[in-house]
């Protein structure tokens, strides 16, 4: 078996190279050694790694489907969302100028992309009580020209910066969540947001927990992984608590419109928890001309 896996095509021997190094490809591959536990690890959590990254690049993609078919963001915490990306960001231009491994904190990036596009949908969007057309265009002016500023600013910032940065995303992540859980619990639904974000979200915590103890163990990371796990969790709950509510609402709004007007009434009086009786008023009783005798009186015109 090894004369094969030490003779494959020169293309597969140096992707393999360069994705696991050429310790770890020579021991697993060439001379299949499935008892290097060290290699073992590290060939999983890049796999993994590459994973999340793919997975991060598609992964607020349903999420952005949902807003543009809806052409509405109803559900969806604009702090919450810019506090989020601003934590991603950061994480991103730290990782990045500490030269770690583009497969620890890829997905990052393509998350900053995404976040900025739906924060950018969520002003377009507003909720109807929010809603002012002419001061549309000044925020989406305002927010992208913070977006190139924060991207230019985080890639110019030194590394000691970054660091304090880096652990800013902590309480970031913290208070990046909470808008969005208060907002849930307290419409009693998650509106537009998105199952496949929240559950994928839970998983590439989970991978990165294991991807940054194997091939990065830096503690600010990982802490920051593990309170964004916390919260991702919190969300899931209330995804399972809340489902269907939406459906309902609708149904029992396109039940109201189909009644009438006094049933409308009488709907919203039971509601309340009494019910108004309407009595139709009698209608005035006709003047006779004949008296109870059955005779006609008639008065006589000179």
């Amino acid at each position: 078996m090894t004369a094969i896996t030490q003779n494959l095509p020169r293309f597969i021997s140096d992707l393999g190279i360069s994705i696991i190094g050429q310790k770890c490809y020579s021991s697993l591959v060439e001379n299949l050694n499935v008892g290097d536990v060290d290699c073992l690890k590290y060939s999983l959590s890049k796999g993994l790694g590459i994973g999340i990254v793919v997975g991060g690049s598609i992964m607020k993609v349903p999420q952005l489907l949902l807003i543009l078919s809806g052409r509405s963001a109803r559900g969806l915490s604009l702090p919450a969302y810019v506090l989020e990306t601003l934590a991603y960001a950061i994480t991103t231009a730290y990782s990045y100028r500490n030269e770690f491994p583009f497969s620890t904190y890829g997905e990052n990036l393509f998350l900053t992309i995404q976040n900025t596009i739906i924060t950018l949908l969520i002003i377009y969007f507003p909720t109807p009580s929010l809603r002012n057309a002419q001061a549309i265009g000044p925020q989406l002016a305002i927010a992208s020209a913070a977006s190139v500023s924060s991207a230019v600013a985080l890639y110019m910032f030194p590394k000691d910066i970054l660091s304090l940065l880096q652990m800013a995303t902590l309480p970031l992540s913290l208070f990046s969540k909470l808008p969005q859980i208060t907002q849930n619990a307290r419409a009693e639904s998650t509106g537009q947001l998105s199952a496949f974000a929240v559950i994928s979200q839970i998983v590439g915590c989970l991978a990165r927990l294991f991807t940054t103890a194997t091939e990065v163990g830096d503690l600010i990371v990982t802490a920051g992984f593990a309170l964004a796990l916390v919260l991702n969790l919190v969300l899931g709950v209330q995804m399972w608590m809340y489902w269907g509510s939406d459906q309902r609402e609708d149904s029992g709004k396109t039940q109201i419109g189909s009644l009438s007007e006094k049933e409308k009434v009488e709907w919203a009086s039971e509601r309340q928890g009494r019910v108004d009786v309407v009595v139709t008023p009698k209608s005035p009783v006709p003047r006779h001309t004949a008296s109870p005798s059955g005779r006609k009186w008639a008065r006589k015109v000179d």
